[in-house]
């Protein structure tokens, strides 16, 4: 792999087309400047891929990792119902890996930046052990009107965006041993951020609370229901599956990428927003009727607690 100064040199003359106004200067000063509206307000993410947690090379194609890095940034961004502006990529590289995986991850990185109008902006490479990956993404919303958490109320109902497990269903196959194609429409290889559904909701101020599914159903909504202080019932029969998926995988597993929301009663939710379609799964209850957070009815009309069974860093179990 060419060296540290060359390897900079490299990725801001390949990220050197301004692709976003909002980026008064990028790469060549020891900070970048952001010019946000008048009116606005800064959104700041940042996420942390590595090699062997979030991805592995004998199962994504560099590109397809450069791709996921940047959704996961993109996909927060969308869950407060913002605008990106400008991601800022840190790189920890082991010193014999190819020349060519690095170029394949900026490739794929910068395409979806490309495609949402997002500025590489700045970074900082380094020697590593193995593949290690920052990524930090700004964008910007109107004053006072980012979409949280912590909105949800009783009586709203609980949406999502999408089909929910097939990702999960992927990296099941991936760890049996079988082959996978990573096709462009994968969830799992190049998910897709769901920015204009979130500028939608937020925009017509119709998402009470929001999150992105990135942890899994099961944990994501939970953080919904603690930031509100609510319960939640899901309704089994409702959950939109992914092809090849199982109702388990839909409820727990990870890096969908939907948006969870809810929203008033009252609200007119359109069945699809932006060619995505959005499914009503549940219902926000007091947090003082019941025992734990989650609840799910099943086909039998029973009610049961559901555990938060996704994905949880430091865990024993997943």
């Amino acid at each position: 792999m060419i060296k540290e100064r060359s390897l900079i040199q490299q990725i801001r003359r390949i990220a050197a087309s301004s692709v976003n106004k909002a980026v008064k200067k990028g790469i060549g000063d020891d900070c970048a400047i952001l010019r946000l509206k008048p009116g606005f307000e800064l959104l700041v993410t940042t996420d942390l891929c590595l090699e062997d947690v979030h991805f592995r090379r004998a199962w994504h194609s560099a590109a397809a990792v450069g791709h996921r890095c940047l959704t996961r940034g993109l996909s927060d961004i969308a869950a407060m119902g913002g605008e990106p502006l400008a991601c800022f990529l840190s790189l920890g590289l082991p010193a014999d890996l190819p020349q060519a995986w690095v170029n394949g991850f900026l490739r794929g990185l910068l395409a979806l930046a490309r495609r949402y109008k997002v500025q590489l902006a700045g970074g900082d490479v380094s020697s590593a052990p193995q593949i290690t990956a920052d990524i930090v993404v700004s964008g910007q919303v109107p004053y006072g009107t980012a979409v949280l958490r912590s909105g949800a109320r009783p009586g709203d109902r609980v949406y999502v965006t999408g089909a929910l497990g097939g990702s999960a269903a992927t990296l099941k196959e991936l760890f049996a041993g079988n082959a996978v194609k990573p096709t462009k429409s994968s969830s799992n290889f190049y998910p897709t951020p769901r920015l204009e559904v979130g500028g939608y909701l937020r925009k017509h101020r119709l998402a009470s609370a929001m999150i992105d599914l990135s942890d899994g159903l099961s944990v994501d909504l939970s953080h919904i229901c603690d930031e509100s202080g609510v319960a939640a019932i899901l309704m089994s029969n409702k959950i939109p599956l992914a092809k090849s998926t199982d109702f388990e995988l839909a409820l727990h597993g990870g890096e969908d990428y939907e948006l969870l929301f809810t929203a008033s009663k009252s609200a007119k939710i359109p069945s699809r927003i932006a060619g995505v379609a959005i499914t009503e799964i549940g219902e926000i209850r007091n947090r003082r009727d019941y025992s734990s957070a989650i609840q799910i009815l099943r086909d039998n009309g029973k009610v049961r607690p559901l555990p938060q069974r996704g994905w949880q860093h430091f865990a024993r179990e997943r």
